[in-house]
């Protein structure tokens, strides 16, 4: 289904606006800055002291950069920004589900888009906030902007921990393998093995014959469950996941900034493909500078379309205990 572009007001090309200087907005403002592709990048926090030293430490870090303006923020960035990206909020805990999050959050996340409408702010929305799947239906919702304008960041890296798991198990370049996490950024997500391919050559032609594999329905369990528990392993040891998130956020707001038309897993509320509505939860977009321009309602296999059913079933559940 194709989106229709609204009208541009006033904005500035290339300027992106980091909402949470903690650690994944500060190691998003990172990668971004090493990237070149921003111009500006304004970053905001109520933790003002927390801001300042964020900013300094990046700003010391400039003659390193491509050029780059870095610096404090405030809503009124908001107005002309051509991306917002938004990181606020709680952090998950170790052994707290994503969904356990959501009532602290929700509150947060409204007050953000409050700020971003008040300002008549024309910029693509992206929610990074766990658990981003409700909150990107949350922040949609609160927004009252045309479908498209306000997505998630969905399950892009939980895609490229799949690419780099397959990459490993078949002993291949990360580069030649093409594979999709769908549905919740979350427990319920699953592997669309239907849409999974190495160097052009579908999985289920490429493994009988790569001699990597022993018993390779086992496998693909494992690998979709080392996948789906990645962030908690990291939460574990380290306590917070925030290099890979922030170059996946640099991949998403790339597609934004250079109107690359890219095809991404990113959480988008639905109204009526793949069966749902009512729910927002990642399936392949088209992301272009006014967002995400179309979806791409692919055909899954029977099971996959059960799982993502499924999937979409529990984070109505979260969205229905929210609304109450």
């Amino acid at each position: 289904m194709n989106f229709e572009p609204e009208s541009r007001g006033r904005w500035k090309a290339r300027k992106v606006t980091i909402v949470g200087a903690g650690h994944v907005g500060a190691t998003f403002a990172y990668s971004l800055a090493q990237s070149g592709i921003a111009d500006e990048i304004a970053l905001v926090d109520l933790n003002k002291e927390l801001l300042q030293g964020q900013v300094l430490d990046l700003g010391h870090g400039r003659f390193f950069f491509p050029s780059v303006s870095i610096y404090a923020g405030d809503v009124t960035d908001y107005a002309d920004s051509q991306a917002i990206v938004i990181t606020a909020g709680s952090n998950q805990k170790p052994g707290e589900t994503r969904l356990d999050l959501l009532q602290r959050n929700a509150a947060i996340l409204r007050g953000i888009m409050d700020d971003i409408t008040g300002q008549d702010s024309n910029a693509a929305v992206l929610v990074v906030t766990n658990p981003v799947d409700v909150l990107t239906y949350v922040a949609h919702q609160q927004s009252g902007w045309a479908r498209g304008r306000v997505f998630g960041s969905g399950t892009v890296l939980d895609s490229a921990r799949l690419r780099y798991m397959l990459a490993q198990h078949c002993n291949i370049d990360v580069h030649n393998v093409h594979a999709y996490i769908l549905g919740e950024h979350g427990d319920s997500e699953f592997v669309a093995w239907s849409m999974t391919h190495l160097a052009g050559v579908s999985i289920d032609q490429f493994c009988p014959v790569c001699g990597q594999c022993g018993d390779w329905e086992e496998e693909r369990r494992q690998i979709e469950a080392f996948v789906r528990d990645s962030a908690y392993h990291v939460i574990d040891y380290k306590g917070a996941t925030y290099y890979a998130v922030g170059l996946a956020l640099v991949r998403i707001v790339g597609a934004i900034l250079r109107n690359e038309h890219s095809a991404l897993t990113v959480s988008v509320p639905l109204e009526g493909e793949f069966g749902l509505d009512g729910v927002s939860l990642s399936v392949p977009c088209i992301v272009s500078q006014d967002g995400i321009q179309r979806i791409m309602e692919t055909k899954l296999s029977a099971e996959e379309m059960k799982s993502l059913h499924r999937s979409a079933a529990i984070l109505k559940d979260a969205i229905a205990h929210l609304e109450k």
